[in-house]
């Protein structure tokens, strides 16, 4: 099924081992510390396993105390506000029988917090969502903590909970660890006409009560949202980098395929304790090449932006470091083999029933563009992901995925991609280095020149259309948005508003140190642009009316001059916000500063915790143990 890997595959890996080589074998080295000195017997004392033991029920109890049965955690994102986690709520009871039936235990080892983009998108708890990865990621750390677990499930979907579960997770690498997904909910209304209905109430064509019920047609049951954002990006890399069990990103919540998938990782995740003889710990998954795989099954899809951030972070807190050349690189390279929206008309139902996540893993590896060759939750070689589990006379099984796509409008093969390259580029000059999706952009839209407007908050840019200030090409630049300023909110409220200005014939583009999220569609956006604005970035230094040049084809961001020759951009004085520009604390943004003021630049991951010890002098150089 695979052939030889690409050159430019094991060119890039070889790149990003040994950029990664001390911090790695630093983390292998902590995480062999753990198995040795926390391995299956714990050495817990008799009052703190009492602790553990106490309210469990007494079947259980006996289990733990005198059989030294295996014991799983269950860090659990639910709640039923959102709609992907919803479902999560009788998650915990299924995995229990399922430990049960195989002699072992299962605890909610804790809970974390999960909120959502698409409520707060446009208001001020979007401020806090790039650093609640950095909290969930603290919260899974404190819920595995006690060191009474032999291994872990997670229950996370969306956005920035699946990255914080798998950072927090990481830090117990050590414990082998299974992703369990909640699965999408049924199409409602199509994501097309979703956007439309927007773009024609940003422009005053309909009212709210249209499109209130056009967001409840689209967003009408439990699941995950069926658009490409994200939520389901994070689901298609959790299963090519091996931590789902195959098959089981797309499955939906309520049928019984799903509760069988559920309690089968549970049985996989014991299986694989150091108790066994199959011991396989999260370390050993996730490894260089498993990342490299995410990447290239990321691009592949026309995944969401947010992981040129998250899967940076992700790496980096097993020690692997990532950049956006190493996504660059790999883009020119990657065939585009899918088409969901905002790439395409289909949703995720569509994709899983056209061949989903088996059918672009059988074509990548076909390609040579994916390391087969890596260790996964269901065991050595990534082949076994081709497969999709179906239920026969009501037990589990696999059977070969699709060889062939269902929908060539959705799925398309390596050999006759949508594009010849993938969703992703990196565009750098003088304004800085920022990241681009291009896989919904059509081709006459990727180079735009213009006249900058800039503005300090996406609310000043929707108030300058509404006053009906845009009237020609523009550039607009977004500022003062990166992570050290306001925490880096997703800029929802630009897209129906620059959409249409695109739509009455204007060349529009947009240039930012925030974040447009996996909903970026057809404007050209650079976005994550570093240094960000208050930092002293040169977008700092941009004024209305100067010339700005977009190319996602040459690959260029660059500041051509002012029109009426104010100044060189390299001279001028940085714009600097009122002192109380970022003083409202409603929501509990205040809370947050110390990740604001500590975080990360975007390409490094914009966290503010110590993922890595590349930076650490001295850092561990062992680790073989674990790695093997």
């Amino acid at each position: 099924m695979s052939k030889a890997l690409h050159a430019e595959v094991h060119a890039v890996t070889e790149r990003v081992i040994a950029r990664s080589q001390r911090s790695r074998a630093a983390y292998l080295a902590r995480c062999e510390r753990a198995q040795q000195e926390m391995g299956p017997l714990r050495g817990l004392s008799c009052a703190n396993l009492a602790h553990g033991l106490a309210a469990l029920p007494a079947h259980d109890k006996l289990k733990l105390r005198v059989e030294h049965a295996a014991n799983l955690g269950i860090v659990t994102a639910y709640n039923d506000m959102l709609s992907a986690h919803q479902p999560y709520e009788r998650y915990p009871g299924v995995i229990r029988e399922a430990a049960r039936a195989v002699g072992a235990v299962a605890q909610v080892a804790g809970g974390v917090p999960a909120m959502c983009d698409g409520i707060t998108q446009g208001n001020a708890g979007m401020e806090l969502s790039l650093f609640s990865r950095d909290a969930i990621a603290m919260a899974t750390a404190v819920s595995l903590s006690h060191n009474t677990f032999d291994a872990a499930v997670m229950l996370g979907v969306c956005d920035k909970i699946v990255p914080g579960l798998l950072m927090g997770a990481l830090q117990f690498g050590h414990l082998p660890v299974v992703f369990v997904p909640a699965g999408p909910m049924s199409t409602g209304l199509s994501n097309k006409e979703k956007a439309r209905v927007r773009q024609l109430y940003a422009t005053g064509q309909v009212g709210r009560e249209a499109l209130l019920e056009a967001e409840c047609e689209a967003y009408h049951g439990a699941g995950t949202c069926t658009f490409y954002g994200t939520a389901n990006s994070n689901q298609f890399l959790m299963e090519i980098m091996g931590l789902h069990m195959p098959g089981a990103a797309f499955v939906h919540p309520d049928s019984g395929l799903r509760d069988a998938l559920t309690a089968a990782a549970a049985q996989r995740a014991l299986a694989l304790t150091a108790r066994g003889g199959d011991y396989l710990p999260l370390a050993r998954i996730v490894d260089e090449r498993a990342v490299i795989n995410a990447v290239v099954g990321l691009l592949a899809t026309g995944g969401s932006t947010n992981h040129t951030i998250h899967l940076v972070a992700m790496a980096r807190a097993a020690g692997i470091l990532i950049d956006w050349d190493d996504f660059d690189r790999l883009s020119r390279i990657t065939p585009l083999l899918a088409r969901v929206y905002p790439n395409g008309s289909a949703d995720v139902n569509h994709f899983h029933a056209a061949g989903g996540v088996a059918y672009v893993i059988r074509q990548l590896l076909s390609a040579g563009l994916l390391h087969e060759d890596v260790e996964t939750v269901a065991g050595r070689g990534l082949a076994r992901y081709t497969q999709e589990p179906v239920m026969i006379d009501g037990v589990l099984q696999w059977r070969d995925g699709a060889a062939v796509s269902g929908d060539a409008t959705v799925l398309a093969t390596a050999a006759e991609p949508f594009s010849a390259e993938g969703g992703l580029r990196l565009l750098q000059g003088n304004l800085g280095r920022g990241m681009i999706k291009v896989s919904a952009v059509a081709d006459e839209h990727r180079v735009v020149e213009a006249p900058a407007r800039v503005f300090d908050s996406q609310e000043q840019l929707q108030a300058a259309f509404e006053a009906g200030e845009f009237t020609g090409d523009m550039i607009a630049v977004v500022r003062f948005q990166g992570p050290n300023a306001n925490g880096m909110p997703e800029l929802h409220r630009l897209t129906p508003v620059l959409g249409s200005l695109q739509d009455a014939g204007h060349k529009v583009a947009l240039v930012t140190d925030g974040r447009m999220s996996g909903a970026s569609g057809k404007v050209p956006a650079v976005i994550h642009v570093g240094p960000e604005a208050l930092a002293g970035g040169p977008l700092a230094r941009v004024r209305d009316g100067d010339r700005i040049r977009v190319d996602a084809v040459a690959g260029t961001l660059e500041w051509l001059g002012a029109a009426n020759g104010d100044g060189d951009l390299a001279t001028r004085a940085s714009a600097v916000l009122p002192d109380d520009a970022f003083a409202n604390f409603s929501v509990g943004r205040g809370l947050f500063g110390l990740f604001r003021r500590n975080a990360r630049i975007a390409e490094e991951g914009g966290s503010a915790l110590d993922l890595s010890e590349a930076d650490v002098p001295g850092a561990v150089q062992t680790g073989a143990a674990v790695a093997q």
